[in-house]
Parts: structure tokens; C-alpha cells; sequence
């Protein structure tokens, strides 16, 4: 399966699990998700599916990736844990694919501590994915009739009741999302060696799970990101790096004991030169921040300014 380096492990730790090979193929430079001329020059005559992951919230290109997915005849599977609410085009994401997943663990725009949800139009998928989240029982089967061997991950009604009423409120904080980090992306592009992620005209509706931008030493006088970072989190701006490539995960330097994928191929090699790229220059700030007022916003952007300032002062320029 192709899958974006740029993500969570469970991208593609799950096709492991289904004894399956993930293949790592570069992101979108302005977008860090994934990038369709990439994925498609990374299939095979063993590719069964493209996982595409809508990163930070953002969609990605869905015109391009169903077309693919359509062209080479390959399941499309959407990775939407961080989008909540997005839409391309106007249509929500999750449904542009034969199937989309989403999270709820507790950092997500819409959680109960943890679980998820599958979301299809196919039957067929539907009918395996309630089977497998319930003991392997079928749809329509008895309590003690199991088609599959699988185990208990259906999600309680405790969490289920906290869902729905966070679902009441999930397009007004969407929404506020949006104006917010707008305006933000607005004011810190003015900032030199600061660059906020691209949003594609297409994308009616953003997530903004995370608010990404990209941090540029040399317009801070050679401050490294890192410094960068301890200096943003000091102003009272909780910030952080974000991922590494996925590829470089000791999960994946394996023997042929532990997956069978071991020995097909050797991650330690690849080197993807736009996700390299990503994981040196990514500056993340939390969706909850978002929510806060637009003076706030003003105060990020005033805070990495007076850092702009401070990085002259402290190596002499």
C-alpha cells in the first residue's frame, strides 16, 4: 500500500498488521500531504491501495487521488483522524474514498480519550469492519456465531454520549477555527523566513487539527529551529516540531522474524527529500488555540516577531 510518510505510525503500522508492505512516497511541499504524482509513480503491480492522510486538518488533492485510485484500478482509503469537519469542495472528507477512518483520542477536534470510527459506502467493507470491531460476529449473525477471529473493539456509550455532545458544537468551533487561523496565517506570513502552509482554493472547509508553518533560520540570523522553538514556547506560545519520516522509525528496521514485510524492503535507505525537508522546517501549534480570541492570535504573531528581533541583538547583527 502507498502510504505518506508524514503522519502517525498507525498509517502504516496498520497495513503491518494486515501483513501487508507499506510504501513510503514524498509529500506536497506546500501542503505536507501527500503528494499524487509521487504516490503514483511508487506503484506496482503489488500496490492494492493508496492511504491517504488529510495532514493537520487540510485535505488533500481528492480530484487527483480518486482519479488515480479510479485509473489503476486501486482501493482509495482516507486517514481523516485529524479532520473532523473538513470538507474539498464542499463534501466532507472520509467519503471521497472506499473508506475513511477517524480519531478520537483526547488531542483530536472531536474526542472521548481515545477510539475511532470507519466510515464507507460499500457494503461489503461495512459489513467486515462491524464484524471485526465485534468479536468477528456477523452483521445479521448470532451472539455466538463469529465469521472472523478478531476481538472486542467496539466503543463504549459512555464515550458515544460525550461524541454526540461535542458533535452539537463541532461546526461552530470549526468554523471559529478557520476565522482564526486565517487571520493567523494572514499576519505571519508578513514575518520574513516565517511560510504557513498552503491551503488549495478547493478546500471549503479546513480541520485545522494543527496550524503548520514553516520556520527558515537564516531570516533569524541562524537561530536553529529548536532554539526557535524553546523561545516561542517560553513567550507563552505552546509549539512544537512535529514528526520525524516515518521511514526512520526503529518499528520498521525489523528482521524477517518480527513482519513479514522484513527483507522486502530496507527503509534505512530511502531518503524523500520534501518530507526531510518538512521535519527540519515545521513549526505546529495546537488546534485548541484556535479557539481562543483574535487578540490572541495577534499575540503569536507578536511574540515571533519580538524572538525575529531578539535573534539580531543576540548574535550582534
Amino acid at each position: 500500500m502507498i502510504v505518506p510518510p508524514y503522519t502517525f505510525i498507525a498509517t502504516a503500522s496498520s497495513v503491518v498488521q494486515i501483513n501487508g508492505v507499506p510504501v513510503f512516497a514524498d509529500i506536497d511541499p506546500d501542503t505536507y500531504n501527500l503528494d499524487p504524482a509521487a504516490a503514483e509513480a511508487a506503484i506496482t503491480e503489488r500496490t492494492t491501495a493508496i492511504v491517504v492522510v488529510h495532514i493537520a486538518g487540510c485535505p488533500a488533492d481528492m480530484d487527483a487521488f480518486r482519479a488515480l485510485a479510479e485509473r489503476r484500478g486501486l482501493l482509495l482509503i482516507e486517514d481523516a483522524a485529524q479532520a473532523h469537519g473538513a470538507e474539498w469542495r464542499g463534501e466532507h472528507v472520509g467519503g471521497f474514498g472506499h473508506a475513511g477512518t477517524f480519531s478520537f483520542q483526547a488531542s483530536k477536534n472531536l474526542n472521548c480519550g481515545d477510539g475511532g470510527a470507519i466510515v464507507t459506502r460499500d457494503e461489503r467493507i461495512y459489513e467486515k469492519a462491524s464484524s471485526l470491531i465485534n468479536v468477528g460476529r456477523p452483521v445479521r449473525g448470532g451472539w455466538y456465531e463469529h465469521a472472523y477471529l478478531s476481538g472486542n473493539y467496539r466503543l463504549g456509550e459512555w464515550q458515544a454520549a460525550i461524541l454526540l455532545c461535542q458533535l452539537q458544537r463541532l461546526n461552530e468551533q470549526t468554523d471559529r477555527r478557520n476565522r482564526n487561523a486565517l487571520y493567523l496565517a494572514e499576519q505571519l506570513a508578513r514575518i520574513p523566513g516565517i511560510r504557513p502552509l498552503k491551503r488549495d482554493e478547493r478546500v471549503t472547509r479546513h480541520a485545522y487539527h494543527l496550524f503548520c508553518f514553516r520556520y527558515d533560520p537564516a531570516a533569524f540570523h541562524g537561530m536553529p529551529r529548536d532554539e526557535f522553538l524553546r523561545a516561542l514556547n517560553a513567550e507563552g506560545v505552546p509549539c512544537s516540531s512535529g514528526y520525524t519520516p516515518l521511514y526512520r522509525s526503529e518499528a520498521f528496521r525489523v528482521d524477517a522474524t518480527t513482519h513479514p514485510f522484513a527483507g522486502s524492503r530496507d527503509y534505512r535507505s530511502l531518503h524523500l527529500p520534501v518530507v526531510e525537508q518538512a521535519c527540519s522546517e515545521a513549526v505546529w501549534l495546537k488546534q485548541s488555540m484556535l479557539l481562543a480570541e483574535r487578540e490572541d492570535m495577534d499575540d503569536i504573531v507578536t511574540a515571533v516577531a519580538k524572538i525575529q528581533a531578539a535573534s539580531a541583538r543576540h548574535r550582534g547583527v
